[in-house]
């Protein structure tokens, strides 16, 4: 059952507030906390968080992940049943989508990386459920995930780029290593490189790597085009005729460093003592450190600030009326700048916090005289919410310049605080965000059954959780990997902590999430605190609740999948109190519905796996014969830009390095060599666009070509293309030529298969069965096929021939030809689990296999479940890799109390 933590009208605010609001002022206050009580109890947000088994992967590898799924403060979520994972390029084209159920508020799969469907480079998990899309797609999971390839890569690279400023021109420097695969440098070796944008050539140069294999790289942007997009292109000669290809962003130098001030309160007030935060940011959304001075209009100093961590810190200033303030600012790179300053106001008020204590928060309220003076006897309120329920209340008549007041932490669960200043009439004036951190999570203990241990033993580790020193029983994922081969900053990580408490309602990125969480001290809360009055708050602005401007409800809760369609004559007609049956062969399941006034039939929670058949039929009919079924394909999903961007990783070669080292031992001792049996040595004419006369105008050569070898496994054309269609983007149900459409020409591209033009969505609807392949076409030379459809570019996609001169029966026929009162469909199911391989070894070391194992996830289980008295325990093999070992597990129990522990061993 939902509760809310709604405190009632203080009587007192401390000593402090004085409290003689006339009964007429109440009501203002209850309307606030009624409409806040009532947006928390009609509409509870979802979250959910992945536990992956590790940070980054290679080709050929699994990506192992629990979801959970949670609501409110962190309890376990009933509202959803089925939950969503895309995974988009970095480019946001969906490469794969999975639907997987939920149980206990809890699920778990996998996602194989195959080196048909990914490609080396930095990708995105997306998580969600059907509820969460009527918050916006920013309340979803979102974690990038790089890929390495250990199989294919003969060239490694790693790349510096800096941005100077030359006769007030960008200036771009990029130095550039080259290694092939056992490390060596390519030496003497010819590059040429050019500069493009949405495929357009900007600059272009040449150059040869010194013995180091290093070259540098420079060029001035006198046309001042902006980088965001632009990547620079570099292929090197090898020897032997080969060469290499290499693509780098250029979005870390498109802009200068930037520089935000935040005051606290949000708002810059003559006279009124103000703790200015500031964050430094690279174009890349990363921190830099900065150093400055602020000076008045006399070019007096009066503030010196240098940054604390990543880029942040603050400083305090008390402005003075009738002075304007300059800052002037270095960062770490040697370049320097002069942001603006907030603009100071008169006649106005703001909120602080003190969040030193760890007992009490300090709230003061801090107004200038003009606004004393203006307002005086006048009430306000102040209201202090955590996690979208109302904490702490209170008002007073306003009668001086400062107020203060301690408030108990106890009142306040572990998170985020949003304290809030309304005037008289409900209108928000100042807002503060503060963390309040208590040692109130799960104690999880991990203990192993030997000190060390020797490489392929036997581990047996025993879990303990508990909460306030009392077992429970909880809901777990563990993860034990390799430390020496899976190297990672502790700090960058993303755990169920540093998501479920802070992350998930905070808007914007956090750099290093889980530095505020690793072993926190005095400083770490501190660099919270300014981490916060520089951050956006997720929740719901009071603005829109006090005029009952509530999100609408679009999206109603899964409870299992459901199919939905229409039933309609051959007219259009639709058929009201139809009969319409379904099948599923493979899970021997049958139903029956019946259409509404307008056709629509609806079968609710039902449970199939993904490439399922379901048969629908509307034979059951009178006049059977002129109806006709449609099925409502998937709803087209938005997804905003990814916030966690700044994450993704540059040198992927270099920075992966020993990860992707061990993936190659372990793809040269998995990999067989096929049989090869040549046939026939005739070339065989493949299909193409040139065998339609409709499409016979376009270039004789498409500007991109997919191959079947690159669609190999796809069970989703649609899908597929998104991230194939090279030069290509994905956009509202339709394809669109990338450079047109960032330049403002949002003409859809047309599809042909067979010749024929077809709607994007039947792409959905077909597999790689039978492609023999697919063309893009970025641009109509002749103009002939953008004119005839209106259109602007073209996909192709081109099948097989059926073999000539073969009969077929009337029965073969009408199988081509099914009648439109009945469908074969294979909607998106449940995906099918698969089991985290665990080898077992036994006996002397002479008589196990002779394959080194290599693995760097040593065990992974998603289902661990305490008993009563709060234990589990599990037990798994070493591999062969010497080090230390890292086992984490994270969860919760049934009252939403979550956790996480991280216990590391020795295998020598």
């Amino acid at each position: 059952m939902r509760f809310i933590k709604t405190i009632s009208v203080l009587s007192l605010f401390l000593v402090f507030f004085y409290l003689t609001a006339a009964a007429q002022d109440v009501p203002v206050l209850n309307k606030i906390m009624t409409k806040t009580a009532k947006l928390y109890n009609d509409m509870p947000i979802e979250r959910v968080y992945l536990h992956f088994d590790k940070p980054y992967y290679a080709l050929g590898d699994t990506i192992w992940f629990k979801a959970y799924l949670t609501m409110d403060e962190h309890q376990p979520s009933p509202i959803s049943k089925i939950i969503y994972i895309d995974v988009l390029t970095a480019k946001d084209s969906l490469v794969q989508s999975l639907k997987i159920p939920v149980k206990n508020s809890v699920s778990w799969a996998d996602i194989a990386l195959s080196q048909f469907t990914f490609k080396k480079g930095n990708y995105r998990v997306v998580a969600y459920t059907n509820w969460m899309n009527n918050f916006g797609s920013e309340y979803f999971f979102n974690k990038s995930i790089t890929i390495g390839d250990a199989i294919n890569n003969n060239l490694s690279t790693q790349i510096s780029l800096k941005r100077s400023v030359a006769n007030k021109f960008s200036k771009i420097t990029a130095g550039i290593y080259y290694k092939d695969d056992e490390g060596k440098p390519y030496s003497d070796k010819r590059v040429s490189w050019t500069v493009e944008k949405d495929y357009d050539e900007i600059i272009k140069g040449k150059g040869v790597t010194d013995k180091n294999g290093f070259i540098d790289i420079s060029f001035t942007n006198t046309k001042n085009i902006g980088l965001d997009s632009a990547a620079l292109i570099t292929v090197i000669d090898r020897g032997e005729r080969k060469q290499g290809t290499s693509k780098f962003s250029l979005k870390s130098v498109a802009q200068p460093n930037d520089l935000q001030f935040f005051p606290e309160g949000g708002q810059l007030i003559s006279g009124i003592p103000s703790k200015i935060a500031f964050k430094a940011l690279k174009p890349d959304g990363l921190g830099i450190d900065v150093k400055g001075t602020v000076t008045d209009n006399t070019n007096k100093v009066v503030a010196e600030f240098t940054s604390s961590h990543l880029g942040m810190g603050f400083f305090q200033l008390t402005p003075e009326e009738g002075r304007t303030y300059t800052a002037k600012v270095s960062f770490a790179d040697g370049t320097t700048a002069t942001p603006d300053m907030p603009k100071v106001l008169a006649d106005a008020t703001t909120v602080n916090i003190d969040n030193t204590n760890p007992d009490t928060l300090k709230i003061k309220l801090l107004s200038d005289p003009a606004f004393v003076k203006e307002n005086e006897g006048k009430t306000f309120f102040i209201l202090a919410k955590s996690s979208g329920a109302i904490a702490f209340a209170a008002q007073t008549k306003l009668q001086n310049q400062v107020y203060t007041a301690s408030v108990p932490k106890s009142k306040f669960p572990t998170g985020i605080v949003q304290v809030t200043l309304f005037s008289d009439d409900g209108e928000p004036l100042s807002e503060r965000i503060a963390y309040v951190m208590h040692s109130d999570q799960l104690n999880l203990s991990i203990a192993s059954d030997h000190p060390s241990y020797t490489t392929r033993q036997k581990v047996k580790l025993n879990i303990t959780a508990k909460n306030s020193d009392k077992p429970v029983e909880g809901n777990f994922s563990v993860t034990v990997i390799d430390d020496a081969k899976v190297p990672f900053d502790e700090n960058s990580e993303t755990t169920i902590l540093s998501y479920l408490l802070l992350t998930a309602d905070i808007s914007g990125y956090i750099e290093k999430p889980n530095y505020y969480f690793n072993h926190p001290d005095a400083k770490k809360l501190a660099d919270l605190d300014i981490l916060l009055q520089t951050q956006g708050y997720r929740r719901f602005s009071y603005d829109g609740i006090m005029n009952d401007k509530y999100p609408p409800i679009s999206f109603l809760p899964e409870q299992g999948i459901t199919l939905t369609g229409t039933l309609r004559a051959s007219n259009g007609m639709a058929i009201g109190n139809g009969n319409v049956s379904l099948k599923i062969k493979d899970k021997n399941l049958s139903a029956n519905a019946v259409t509404d006034a307008d056709g629509h039939f609806r079968f609710p929670n039902l449970v199939f796996s993904d490439s399922t058949q379901v048969f629908l039929s509307a034979r059951n009919n009178p006049r059977a014969s002129d109806l006709v079924l449609n099925v409502d394909g998937d709803p087209y999903q938005k997804i905003a830009l990814n916030p966690a961007a700044p994450d993704e990783i540059m040198n992927i070669d270099s920075t992966l390095s020993p990860y992707l080292k061990n993936s190659k031992v372990q793809a040269n001792n998995s990999h067989v060599l096929k049989e090869v049996v040549i046939k026939d040595t005739r070339i065989k004419k493949l299909v193409n666009h040139k065998d339609y006369s409709n499409l016979s105008s376009l270039s004789s050569e498409p500007d991109h070509l997919v191959t079947p070898n690159m669609l190999q496994g796809c069970s989703n054309l649609l899908d597929c293309l998104k991230v194939f269609a090279t030069g290509m983007i994905y956009e509202n149900d339709n394809f669109y030529v990338m450079r047109d459409y960032n330049a403002g020409k949002r003409v859809p591209a047309q599809v042909f298969v067979k010749g024929m033009p077809v709607d994007v969505n039947y792409l959905s609807n077909m597999t790689a069965d039978g492609i023999e392949s697919v063309e893009v076409f970025l641009k109509d030379e002749l103009g002939l096929v953008n004119s005839a459809y209106s259109t602007n570019g073209a996909i192709v996609v081109n099948m097989k021939k059926a073999p000539e001169g073969q009969k077929i029966t009337l029965a073969q026929l009408r199988d081509l030809i099914p009648p439109k009162n009945e469908l074969t469909i294979t909607p998106k199911g449940y995906v099918i689990k698969r089991s985290f391989y665990l080898p077992r070894y036994s006996g002397p070391r002479e008589l196990q296999p002779n394959q080194t194992d290599t693995r760097t996830t040593i065990y992974w289980n998603p289902n661990i479940i305490t008993d009563p008295t709060g234990a589990a325990s599990f037990e798994f093999f070493n591999a062969d890799g010497k080090g230390t070992y890292r086992a984490i597990i994270e969860g919760m129990d049934k009252d939403g109390n979550i956790g996480r522990q991280l216990f590391r061993y020795t295998v020598k």
